[in-house]
């Protein structure tokens, strides 16, 4: 049978003749399915699992004309006549669906993928530009600083991708936005392949996912340095982890574009850096030979901790690679506060503080916000994904007070600990032990500061073995600390 050439397709095109199946039917998948029906085409959403949101979504869908099934085994078969699989991000390229789609030629789109090519272009040809963002760990920080830098800017602009909107809904908004800033995941970008992003930054790349890959890190790097592909105007880096840089001189990019790396030393020409406790940029200013700009004071910013003013500067550059003034970048910087579970301060008692970072999934991000503090008692544990965490333990032990452990995989930290740090106090908090779990963990945690201390839950770990999600192990823990802080009747 003759396919549609998808190359040709684009917002102002029809789809009418195209046969789409979307892969998974949660909030990205619903994006794409809503808006290819609203194209045209013919639309089949699977998923093996429902729930009374996406059931009232697949109410609206079919009204549209859309065929949505939502029970076990059916994603199992991908139909006849199919033109393009949409897959939504986390779908391994060997599940059924995605690898009969691979066997029968059919092309497989993330929903960024719909989205790039969904851009609305002016009478010149230009579209809304696109800040893009990745790393193991503190995209959505960066992006929703980057946000709030070209908000103080005067710019429309929205964070979108792995958080805040689907981007496919934002490009195919009535009233086009100035820019976006675009959170990417390794999933996301797996699946992206047209996608040629104004400026991009990769912040990291630490393991995580790696039940993911069975390549193993070579191929979750591979995927994260998908964002510097076709980049026009900067590619960003962390000075501190060389993979970063490596993958921007792997890149395809766009004549012209420059490598810009961030940071938290004295930068040289081209990066931005700290100078004393003032955030500096020697990349954007013609002077940059021979000085530097002030973008804005540590002091400017919610959280003096390392990985957050790294985080700042990523967002900086991003911001400056599109022409945002220093005065905005200030402005902006300065207005941002955190997501809660990101160094979040709990409560601070008998001298001995307490702090959330629930949001710390994998070991890099544990050992970022570890490294932030002097002397610390850690709680850890969870979902480990196949993460080892010796490397951690080996950073940090001298900053560990004492350790507390919960949750499925907390043997692998522990047994870290007995390899590497075999004198910190460690505290395991069982799984058949009466009482509340995090109320037990909060105690141990007390029995073991002192003066001066922090505690602090940086998991290193998923959540979802004992919560469902991190804002709620995060919740769980404030609620203890207070608790314990203010009594029974709190």
């Amino acid at each position: 049978m003759n396919h549609p050439d998808l190359d040709q397709l684009g917002r102002h095109t029809p789809w009418d003749g195209v046969k789409a199946v979307v892969a998974g039917f949660g909030v990205s998948g619903f994006a794409a399915a809503d808006n290819l029906l609203f194209l045209g085409a013919g639309v089949t959403a699977l998923d093996e699992a429902t729930s009374d949101e996406k059931a009232e979504k697949a109410t609206l869908l079919e009204s549209l004309g859309g065929d949505i099934r939502l029970e076990p085994g059916a994603t199992a078969t991908l139909p006849d006549d199919v033109d393009l699989l949409v897959t939504s991000p986390g779908w391994r390229p060997d599940a059924p669906l995605l690898a009969q789609a691979a066997a029968r030629g059919v092309p497989v789109w993330g929903e960024v993928e719909l989205a790039w090519r969904l851009r609305d272009t002016d009478e010149l040809g230009r579209a809304t530009p696109w800040l893009a963002v990745t790393g193991t760990n503190g995209k959505t920080t960066t992006v929703q600083m980057l946000d709030s830098i070209l908000r103080a800017a005067g710019l429309r602009s929205a964070c979108v991708g792995n958080v805040g909107r689907p981007i496919v809904e934002a490009v195919m908004d009535p009233e086009p936005y100035d820019v976006l800033a675009v959170e990417l995941s390794s999933f996301q970008l797996h699946y992206t392949h047209s996608m040629s992003a104004e400026s991009a930054a990769v912040l990291n790349v630490a393991p995580d996912h790696l039940d993911w890959y069975p390549g193993g890190m070579d191929d979750y790097a591979a995927d994260k340095g998908r964002i510097y592909e076709r980049v026009s105007r900067a590619c960003v880096y962390n000075v501190a982890d060389p993979a970063t840089e490596r993958l921007v001189a792997e890149a395809d990019v766009v004549e012209g574009a420059r490598a810009i790396g961030f940071t938290l030393g004295m930068p040289s020409v081209g990066m931005v850096g700290v100078v004393e406790d003032i955030l500096a940029d020697r990349a954007f200013i013609e002077e940059r030979s021979t000085s530097a700009a002030e973008l804005c004071t540590i002091a400017d910013l919610a959280s003096p901790a390392p990985h957050f003013v790294a985080n700042a500067l990523a967002a900086a550059a991003l911001a400056r690679s599109h022409g945002v003034s220093q005065a905005a970048v200030r402005e902006g910087l300065r207005a941002f506060r955190p997501d809660g579970h990101r160094i979040a301060h709990v409560a601070e008692h008998g001298e001995v503080t307490w702090v959330d970072d629930s949001k710390a999934t994998n070991p890099h991000a544990a050992q970022s916000s570890l490294q932030a503090y002097d002397q610390v008692v850690w709680i850890a544990g969870g979902l480990a994904k196949g993460a080892r965490f010796d490397d951690l333990v080996q950073a940090v032990r001298g900053r560990l007070r004492g350790v507390v452990l919960l949750g499925a995989d907390r043997h692998v930290v522990a047994d870290a600990l007995s390899r590497h740090a075999p004198d910190v106090p460690v505290i395991e908090i069982g799984d058949g032990e009466t009482g509340d779990p995090m109320e037990r963990v909060v105690d141990a945690a007390a029995r073991l500061a002192r003066e001066g201390d922090t505690v602090l839950l940086a998991p290193g770990c998923a959540s979802m073995d004992m919560f469902a999600n991190y804002g709620a192990r995060g919740d769980a823990f404030a609620a203890a600390v207070h608790r314990r802080i203010e009594g029974p009747g709190s």
